[in-house]
């Protein structure tokens, strides 16, 4: 049989999140991450959504291991609900392979879900190559807004595949190097089959700021503010980390962690290396009582407003040591997820009742974007010389302007595929094409429950709109 080479993405082309996409041989799988997504404002009851990985269960002989490009929750949140569902006929979970600092936040995740005595992880290094099957996949440094963020080079029996992971070319990072731009020359000389590029930002013109100008924002922030200051990001930005701890350091503020992923998170950093602070973050909060506001710093959870979070507890006067009072500084160093601004917005109105300053990135510079914008996306189109184009990791507006993107250079149009969830593009000796489309439904987690139906989704919209009667009655059972 001819050879031929399918890509089938699960998620993350047509929505922000749940990233997964598969590169399938006629002998062999291999997945690209794992995410997962935030429920929609009409998913009630939702907490999670995750992609369907029905097509790949049909085919577990195939599978030959997760690859992951990076540690952030689109992409490797949905493995503690993905691997149990990919699990072998003799109890084995699929093997998932990542960067050290990935492994780490992996490794809290599995530990929360009692996976990870039972998963198998393989550490890999930015240049190692690592064979699946007829297939191989070379890790390549490239920068992003955490450490340890990857590009792929898969190379295939009918050529290189180049996945890009979510990245921008920031040539003064906070930790690690800068991008191998002359890796991802090399191998755009030797020949790129297809690109698979992030298209998160692609709507926006110029490149993106460096993770740096936040570290003048902070200093800032925490020089002027007279009591104390409290800053919320994703628990996995540890390169945001560093440099709170690193502007509380120089301002003479001691830092405090509230949250259980950034404790978990942190303690890890803090244990791998990656995180370094003259006093111990992670000490009691009752120990913030023996110093003055101004001598404060709190990292928490909750910049995306979510319910159980520490930072909307705390606005809600429901956290259990620490109050919001005037003269506290709340900073919300993150960029709204779409689908949440509306508990974003209601958090800061909070925040505000209780007498707080809130800062956030429309009003001040505390949070920049991780993805690249139009002029680094045309760079790297450049330097991998792609025959064929598909733009991932985006709304479909983004996979849109992406491919304008891709046409203006030089890419023919014929060979640029704006693809979304569930189509699979097949390439042969004789060229490539959208072939078919496969179910790729949203998967909902509820609690404990994965898979909740759209009918249950349903009836609770009808009932948070139409409410419900309960009719207690008392029976005699002697009538």
């Amino acid at each position: 049989m001819a050879q031929k080479l399918r890509i089938i993405p699960f998620g993350g082309l047509g929505e922000i999140g749940k990233n997964m996409l598969a590169l399938e041989t006629n002998e062999d799988m291999i997945l690209i991450d794992s995410g997962l997504m935030f429920p929609e404002e009409d998913m009630l009851g939702v907490d999670l959504v995750i992609p369907d990985v029905t097509y790949i269960k049909e085919r577990l002989k195939k599978l030959r291991g997760i690859l992951i490009t990076h540690g952030h929750e689109d992409h490797v949140g949905a493995l503690p609900y993905v691997l149990p569902a990919l699990r072998s006929p003799n109890g084995q979970l699929p093997a998932v392979y990542c960067t050290p600092l990935t492994h780490g936040l992996i490794t809290v995740k599995l530990e929360e879900h009692k996976l990870l005595k039972k998963a198998n992880l393989q550490m890999v290094e930015p240049g190692d190559t690592v064979q699946f099957g007829n297939m191989s996949a070379e890790w390549i440094h490239i920068t992003h807004s955490i450490p340890d963020s990857t590009s792929i080079a898969i190379k295939t029996p009918l050529g290189t595949v180049f996945h890009t992971g979510d990245f921008k070319f920031d040539h003064t990072p906070v930790m690690g190097g800068p991008p191998d731009l002359m890796r991802i020359a090399q191998i755009g000389q030797e020949g790129v089959l297809l690109l698979l590029s992030d298209s998160t930002y692609a709507d926006t013109e110029g490149y993106t700021p460096s993770e740096t100008h936040i570290s003048e924002t902070l200093d800032r922030i925490m020089a002027k503010a007279e009591g104390r200051v409290i800053v919320a990001t994703f628990a996995s930005l540890i390169s945001r980390v560093q440099q709170v701890i690193d502007a509380a350091e120089q301002n003479g503020r001691r830092v405090f962690v509230t949250g259980r992923s950034m404790m978990n998170n942190v303690r890890m950093a803090l244990d791998q290396n990656y995180l370094h602070a003259k006093d111990d973050p992670l000490q009691p909060l009752e120990r913030m009582r023996n110093l003055k506001p101004d001598k404060i710093v709190l990292l928490t959870t909750g910049a995306q407003g979510e319910p159980s979070s520490a930072l909307v507890r705390m606005a809600n006067h429901d956290h259990r040591f620490i109050d919001i009072v005037a003269g506290d500084t709340v900073v919300f160093s993150s960029s709204a997820i779409p689908g949440n601004e509306q508990l974003i917005n209601r958090t800061i109105n909070n925040l505000h009742r209780l007498g707080a300053h809130v800062l956030f990135s429309r009003i001040a510079n505390v949070h920049v974007r991780g993805h690249a914008a139009q002029e680094e996306l045309k760079l790297m189109m450049s330097l991998t010389q792609p025959e064929f184009f598909v733009p991932v990791h985006g709304e479909y507006r983004h996979l849109v302007m992406h491919s304008h993107l891709a046409r203006s250079m030089g890419i023919p149009p014929d060979n640029v595929f704006t693809m979304e969830d569930g189509d699979v593009l097949e390439i042969d000796r004789h060229g490539a094409r959208v072939a078919e489309k496969i179910p790729a439904d949203f998967v909902y987690v509820d609690g404990l429950a994965v898979g909740v139906d759209n009918v249950v989704l349903r009836d609770r919209k009808l009932l948070s709109g139409d409410g419900v009667i309960i009719a207690i009655v008392s029976i005699d059972r002697h009538t």
